[in-house]
């Protein structure tokens, strides 16, 4: 689904280290290094400069964001709100045996949407993704596919545009013959892969 974006409007990206992607926390203006800061170059491109905001944080789950969203998210107002979180509720399940329900994970997703619901702020919620790069990682599939599943439905009840960022990625990785040459790791994005994700989020915004 398409939205639009004034050429002043004020942007504001939101995950885990995805989108944080070496951002300094202490600059407000820093966008990092990943998709968020591919944003910002596609839109100069284009002639539109709006205001980007990254509040991406290394590690968080959404209970995490959800924790500090007045202060990084309600307070700052955004005409268009970028999420993308899930992956390390997924991860945390298989690295340190400490698992978030996929119903708990639903009610924290949806309480993040809450504040901006009537408010003419355009939601934009990016699917958390995997790209198996290890054998064992096809077993994530099993949490992480209902998240997907949430996400969908969260876009539908709140009008939300939608970037199916798991099927992009994973067909990006097919076409690049070796899914490492998207993300190393299964989760983290390579300079291509942030291309990718970038350039898909930029063909859904209509700058006008």
């Amino acid at each position: 689904m398409p939205f639009d974006v004034s050429p002043s409007a004020r942007l504001l990206f939101q995950g885990d280290s995805i989108t944080a992607a070496g951002r300094d926390p202490a600059d407000g203006l820093s966008l990092g290094h990943g998709y968020v800061a591919a944003v910002a170059r596609h839109f100069a491109a284009s002639g539109a400069t709006p205001n980007i905001l990254n509040r991406g944080v290394s590690g968080h789950r959404t209970a995490d964001l959800r924790a500090r969203w007045e202060r990084d998210a309600v307070e700052l107002k955004p005409d268009v709100l970028s999420v993308m979180v899930g992956i390390n509720d997924t991860w945390r399940r298989y690295d340190a045996h400490d698992p978030t329900s996929t119903a708990d994970f639903a009610r924290d997703y949806r309480e993040l949407l809450l504040p901006f619901q009537g408010t003419g702020t355009q939601l934009v919620l990016i699917e958390p993704f995997l790209i198996p790069v290890r054998r064992e990682q096809w077993a994530w599939r099993e949490d992480l596919d209902p998240r997907i599943h949430v996400v969908r439905r969260l876009a539908a009840e709140f009008d939300a545009a939608l970037l199916a960022a798991d099927g992009l990625l994973n067909q990006a990785a097919r076409e690049a013959g070796d899914p490492a040459l998207i993300s190393d790791d299964g989760v983290h994005l390579t300079a291509r892969g942030h291309e990718v994700l970038a350039a898909a989020w930029t063909g859904l915004a209509r700058i006008g």
